[in-house]
């Protein structure tokens, strides 16, 4: 499954974390690129805006 996630604070991160722990595909952005790269080391797919969001979630599933 392939998922995205705005927002990336305590519940958000912890969320994405446990989805890539079951081996789902997860696309991430948040206004903190700290907070982005942080979720990138550990295996999510970062963008840097969200037009860039919704293009890489639609480059890479059925959105859109």
């Amino acid at each position: 499954m392939e998922i995205g996630m705005i927002g990336l604070g305590r519940m958000g991160a912890n969320m994405v974390r446990r989805l890539l722990r079951q081996r789902h595909t997860c696309v991430v952005f948040d206004r903190s690129p700290q907070a982005v790269m942080a979720l990138v080391a550990e295996k999510a797919v970062g963008a840097a805006s969200l037009a860039g969001f919704v293009k890489k979630l639609a480059s890479r599933g059925r959105c859109g």
